[in-house]
C-alpha cells in the first residue's frame, strides 16, 4: 500500500469518525440547552462555563457540530472524490480539531474524550504529512534526489 492511499484510507475514517460525532455532540448540546430538563444528560455542567464568553451551551453547540462536524464532512467528501485540495482541506480539518480540544480545554476540566479527539487531530496531521511525503525517509523524497 502506498503512503498516499493510506492517508486518504486514513483520513476518510478520521473525517468520517469525527464528523459524525461532533455533529451529534453538537446536537446533544444543542438540545440540551434549549430544553433544561435534558440538560443533565446531554451537556456537561453550565458552572464550566464560568469565565467563558457563553452562558449556555447552545453557541458551543451549534459551533462543534457546524464548524468541527461539518468541516469533517467536507473533507471527507473531498478526500473520497479525490478532489485536488483534498491534502489542504486534511490539514484544515486537522487543525480545527485540535484548535477546538485547545479551546475547549481552556475552560472544560480534563475527559477522556478530549485526549480522544486530540489524537485524531495528531493523527489527522501526521496523516497529511504522509500524503505531501514528508513522512519518507530523506533518501527517497524528491527534493533529495538528483
Amino acid at each position: 500500500m502506498t503512503a498516499l492511499r493510506l492517508a486518504r484510507i486514513g483520513l476518510l475514517i478520521s473525517t468520517i469518525l469525527v464528523g459524525v460525532t461532533a455533529v451529534a455532540g453538537g446536537a446533544a448540546l444543542i438540545v440540551g440547552s434549549l430544553n433544561p430538563s435534558l440538560a443533565t444528560v446531554l451537556s456537561p455542567p453550565v458552572e464550566y462555563l464560568e469565565g467563558s464568553p457563553f452562558n449556555s451551551y447552545l453557541a458551543p453547540g451549534v459551533i462543534l457540530a457546524l464548524v468541527l462536524g461539518g468541516l469533517h464532512l467536507v473533507v471527507f467528501v473531498l478526500v473520497l472524490r479525490r478532489h485536488e485540495w483534498w491534502v489542504l482541506a486534511g490539514a484544515v480539518a486537522a487543525f480545527d480539531a485540535l484548535i477546538w480540544i485547545f479551546v475547549q480545554m481552556v475552560f472544560i476540566p480534563f475527559s477522556f474524550l478530549q485526549a480522544f479527539y486530540f489524537a485524531f487531530g495528531l493523527a489527522e496531521a501526521g496523516l497529511v504529512m504522509l500524503a505531501l511525503g514528508l513522512l519518507t525517509p530523506a533518501k527517497h523524497h524528491p527534493v533529495h534526489r538528483s
